[in-house]
């Protein structure tokens, strides 16, 4: 259903950066481009909650033709409310905190562009680090009664990419910024600590509870986490593929 409202909303504000980008054109380049942007991560706020994710961010502008934006804010992992196994089940999600911080270094790109920075195609390397803390409280059903377990887990993501993205500028002040493609080398750190009376069995089996949970909430590690397994200490670590596409709202001024 996100990733429903998440295209509509793409598709509404593309067709309205488009036609407003085609108006100005036909009028000639006599818009003053201002060197500062502010923004909000959109899609950020999409796909993990809009109360447990807010990153802003800010760009300046240190030639026509370059700049560099810094993001920072609080993030969490989507709040767990269905997933269970044979013999584990969720009965609590816990604290869910974290934090976002990216930077990136941007070309715009002088061939392409009709309008100075920061409005137009970029292109440029960027780094981005992500880390989330959750706890939860399961209970374990058996054959003699049902005990309960708690967990607690720390996922750290460390990713150096490159994109290419199309930031608009509507009516002067209005920032519209979409990074479009935006490869990258991944660096997946996932800890998770188990309080509890179970036996090394039963942890393991938890432990793989813990991998369906952050596989199925947070996207793109049902690919990051395919053939990993965590370790009898609660550890699942390894570097791949990362990717970012972002949508920003904000204001140039």
């Amino acid at each position: 259903m996100k990733a429903k409202y998440l295209n509509a909303i793409v598709m509404t504000v593309a067709l309205v950066a488009a036609f407003q980008t085609y108006s100005q054109t036909a009028q000639g380049d006599s818009t003053k481009m201002y060197k500062n942007v502010v923004r909000y991560n959109l899609s950020g706020a999409m796909f993990f909650g809009v109360d447990k994710y807010i990153v802003v961010g800010y760009e300046r502008v240190l030639t026509p033709r370059k700049s560099v934006s810094i993001n920072f804010g609080a993030a969490a992992m989507p709040k767990l409310v269905s997933i269970s196994t044979d013999s584990f089940q969720i009965e609590k999600s816990g604290d869910r905190k974290g934090y976002n911080f990216s930077v990136d270094y941007r070309f715009y790109l002088g061939k392409e562009n009709k309008f100075s920075a920061p409005h137009g195609l970029y292109i440029g390397p960027y780094y981005s680090y992500n880390h989330f803390d959750n706890k939860q409280e399961w209970s374990h059903t058996t054959s003699t009664g049902t005990s309960l377990a708690n967990s607690s887990s720390k996922f750290n993501i460390h990713t150096f990419g490159f994109e290419l993205g199309y930031q608009f500028i509507i009516w002067k002040h209005f920032a519209l910024d979409l990074v479009m493609i935006g490869p990258g080398l991944g660096f997946y750190k996932y800890e998770s600590t188990i309080t509890s009376n179970l036996t090394e069995e039963q942890k393991a089996q938890l432990r793989e509870t813990l991998k369906q949970t952050l596989t199925q909430k947070f996207p793109g590690m049902n690919y990051v986490f395919s053939d990993q397994t965590i370790d009898a200490d609660g550890v699942m670590k390894t570097s791949n593929i990362g990717f970012r596409y972002i949508i920003h709202i904000g204001y140039n001024f």
